[in-house]
């Protein structure tokens, strides 16, 4: 009886090799345009187990050219749902912050929200890991600011801790301070992050006013080094903009200079590619400061940068959006519309396309505000904690070499504890 058992497994397992043979004898042999076109419609998570059916496939999927194409392919498909890569602080007590995807249907009338966060490695998951700002998307990866800095890619399940910068400020300063930057340099296909830093005065402890230091960390080199007298000094930095602001392979900041005794609004720019600081000049477009809040926003369709303000005061408020339609031209920038009165906004922490704000109101959660019509997100977050980025699936992988300096680490999505309508396990 255990012969003939045995025979017929044996039997079993010569037909499955024999099917999978032919099956992947058919896959090869379909047109690779046409598979690329239907892989493309994925997302990132299957395709990691499309890698499995074949050798032709995994080729496919693994191809630069596909990885590049998939992003924009797959992110500019129809769908009725959208999702959001948020991070928050739900607690009073504590600094443990949760990084999540929220997802809903445009057309639910119910309006639920799903929401996933992401566990990060064991080393990182403790209330001494926290994280300030979301810098991104850029082809699917996001750096967040914080102890420590990280790129993730949230598709692939990759998390990578940056190494500490060992640079010193210049002799009798030191930093509080700093700004930071991300972006996508496509000469040498690298990830890099510009940091910022205000000087201080040792012996007196008082600013060095106008005055600030930079260094910029590559992922492929997996290090930081000094950017030597490139800042387009004095100048002040304002930390107002909540707001992803990465167009023409340039980082932006919202500042001022003072000249002849008065100020003048501007933006900082920094080209990732040449690795150089340029300032933009800005119409005067606000009366007051005290007055007026000031968020930069990108703007994809002419791939320049806008400025939205809105008055810190009230609880309506109204939204003027300013473009610069040529990005390289300062005498370009146009009031392209505006918005409102939206009611009961505290502060705007993201931009979601023309006409979109996500901003969180007097209780702390988030909201978003769509073509008139307001949608409660249904998650929290203390201490002016909440940021929010639009998410988007990518292959992009954050591995650079073989030396183990340069490995990243695995996580992965579990229900959110916080919100009752979380969806399934998703694991890498």
């Amino acid at each position: 009886m255990n012969q003939h058992r045995e025979g017929a497994k044996l039997e079993n397992s010569h037909c499955n090799l024999q099917v999978f043979e032919e099956g992947e004898q058919i896959m090869e042999h379909l047109p690779r345009e046409l598979v690329s076109n239907v892989l493309s419609r994925l997302p990132a998570k299957v395709l990691l187990l499309c890698k499995c059916v074949c050798k032709t496939w995994f080729d496919l999927i693994t191809d630069p050219h596909f990885v590049t194409n998939y992003h924009a392919v797959y992110n500019n498909l129809q769908s009725q749902e959208e999702h959001l890569l948020v991070i928050r602080r739900p607690f009073f007590s504590g600094l443990k912050t949760y990084i999540s995807v929220l997802s809903w249907n445009v057309n639910d009338p119910k309006q639920l929200v799903y929401s996933n966060v992401l566990s990060p490695p064991y080393e990182h998951n403790s209330d001494h890991k926290y994280w300030t700002e979301i810098l991104g998307p850029c082809n699917g990866i996001y750096f967040l600011e914080g102890n420590p800095n990280v790129l993730i890619n949230p598709s692939l399940g990759q998390f990578k801790a940056l190494p500490e910068s060992h640079f010193t400020t210049p002799h009798g300063t030191y930093s509080f301070t700093d700004y930071a930057g991300f972006g996508f340099d496509p000469k040498t296909n690298d990830y890099k992050v510009v940091v910022i830093k205000d000087l201080w005065l040792k012996e007196t402890d008082e600013r060095q006013l106008g005055y600030w230091t930079a260094e910029l960390y590559s992922l492929n080199s997996n290090s930081w080094k000094k950017l030597e007298d490139s800042l387009p000094l004095p100048i002040e930095i304002w930390g107002s903009s909540r707001v992803f602001t990465y167009a023409n392979n340039c980082c932006h900041w919202w500042g001022f200079v003072e000249e002849s005794g008065a100020s003048e609004d501007i933006v900082l720019a920094f080209d990732i590619v040449n690795e150089s600081f340029r300032k933009i000049k800005v119409p005067r477009i606000r009366d007051s400061s005290d007055e007026k809040f000031v968020t930069l926003a990108p703007f994809e369709e002419s791939a320049s940068i806008g400025v939205v303000v809105y008055p810190v005061r009230g609880t309506e408020k109204c939204f003027d959006v300013w473009v610069m339609r040529d990005y390289w031209e300062e005498g370009s920038w146009v009031k392209q519309y505006s918005v409102g009165p939206v009611p009961v906004i505290y502060k705007l922490v993201g931009f979601y396309g023309s006409n979109r704000f996500l901003w969180k109101d007097n209780n702390e959660r988030l909201v978003l505000y769509d073509s008139e019509k307001t949608r409660d997100l249904q998650v929290y977050g203390k201490y002016d904690s909440i940021r929010a980025a639009k998410y988007t699936e990518s292959l992009v992988s954050l591995h650079r070499g073989n030396d183990f300096s340069h490995k990243c680490l695995s996580c992965s999505f579990v229900p959110d504890p916080l919100l009752h309508d979380s969806e399934y396990l998703i694991s890498f």
